[in-house]
């Protein structure tokens, strides 16, 4: 089907969820730990979803085992968006659609006990995902930037079909005309988010396994280093993980240096874009260089992260 029949159906999907959204009361309702402060729709994020099914009918049904996993997901993933859900509900579809993915893959049937650190990776994914969408602009910003080299790379590759990407990723566009806004009109929810997460972990995984890339794993790594560090930090002073909280640097430099949701949600992307730019350019390097390269990355983002959360609560204390 034409890409722009296409976008006109995603865009038609966004204007009816609008609707019924409004209508039905599905709205985030901000409080003390929020980052937005008016009521605001939610599990626009559902729109990413239709994408990924419109796909799955169009090509003939492809990759079953990732569509129904993730559609299992998504299901759960929008009735905590509604109402909120225990983790012990949630983690298990977190499981078995990652697992779904990777067996879709073909990594399951030969890595066997193997697959359980993968598959708690996976998991660490989709929740990282979630936890760092909490300011307008970002999920969608950064979203785009991953999935465009996710593009790129399968361009030359051909390892997935393009259509998947490109779908959510007209998807993600057209969500963000509601959200990449001062006040944004929709947020993504945890539907949005975890729709995401496991497509990038399909998608990243089913390229890291036909290239043997390991570098590939740097695309996601901009929001990995803020999500991983924040958890480390917010252990070490002993926080509960599942309590609301504004300790991540996008949160501060939101909060405590009153940078714009739209500025923080631009330079991740830009980050994000630039290391995705060496990725491209590094990929088919030798397996030495590549985990070269990925660890001093690495090192690069965490010294920053720590020298900016230092900065911040240097600021915050003399406020």
């Amino acid at each position: 089907m034409n890409y722009l029949v296409i976008f006109v159906v995603l865009s038609a999907v966004s204007f009816i969820y609008l609707k019924l959204a409004d209508k039905f009361n599905i709205i985030d309702k901000p409080n003390h730990r929020s980052s937005h402060t008016t009521p605001t729709i939610r599990g626009g994020g559902i729109l990413f979803y239709f994408g990924i099914l419109i796909f799955f009918l169009l090509s003939g049904f492809k990759y079953p085992y990732f569509f129904v996993g993730v559609s299992f997901l998504a299901i759960i993933s929008f009735i905590d968006d509604i109402v909120t859900l225990s983790s012990s509900i949630r983690l298990p579809f977190q499981f078995l659609a990652v697992g779904l993915s990777f067996y879709e893959i073909g990594i399951i049937p030969e890595s066997g006990l193997w697959i359980l650190p993968f598959l708690i990776l996976g998991v660490g994914l989709v929740n990282e995902y979630n936890f760092m969408d909490g300011i307008n602009g970002i999920t969608g910003f950064y979203s785009i930037v991953t999935i465009l080299a996710f593009i790129a790379i399968n361009h030359q590759e051909n390892v997935v079909d393009q259509d998947l990407l490109i779908y959510v990723l007209m998807s993600i566009v057209i969500f963000g005309f509601y959200n990449f806004r001062k006040k944004a009109r929709m947020f993504a929810g945890d539907i949005g988010s975890i729709t995401l997460a496991v497509l990038l972990c399909f998608v990243g995984g089913y390229l890291i396994y036909q290239t043997m890339s390991p570098v590939l794993i740097l695309l996601v790594s901009v929001y990995s280093g803020d999500a991983i560090l924040t958890v480390i930090y917010r252990k070490s002073i002993g926080e509960s993980l599942t309590e609301p909280h504004r300790k991540h640097i996008y949160q501060k430099l939101v909060h405590t240096l009153k940078l714009s949701h739209l500025s923080v949600s631009v330079i991740y992307a830009v980050l994000q874009l630039a290391i995705n730019v060496v990725v491209f350019y590094t990929y088919q390097f030798s397996t030495y260089n590549q985990l070269l390269i990925t660890v001093t990355i690495s090192i690069a983002l965490i010294s920053l992260y720590i020298y900016m959360f230092k900065k911040i609560e240097k600021r915050s204390a003399s406020l």
